[in-house]
């Protein structure tokens, strides 16, 4: 059984900071949660789960 991300962990590694540009963040996260499919950690809808969520932290932090 492969283990799916939880919101937890991705609070930890990787929220949104002010030190880093909204759009760097969020393709290191994508860049991170597809590699962590690649290679086996998540599944395909825990995957786009955790992009989804991506676009959308994106998405708030472009309208502020």
């Amino acid at each position: 059984m492969i283990p799916e991300l939880t919101n937890e962990s991705q609070d930890n590694d990787t929220s949104m900071t002010d030190s880093e540009p909204p759009l760097d963040q969020f393709f290191d996260d994508v860049d991170t949660a597809l590699a962590e499919y690649d290679q086996g950690y998540v599944d395909a809808d825990a995957t786009l789960q955790v992009v989804r969520s991506h676009v959308e932290e994106l998405r708030e932090a472009v309208e502020e």
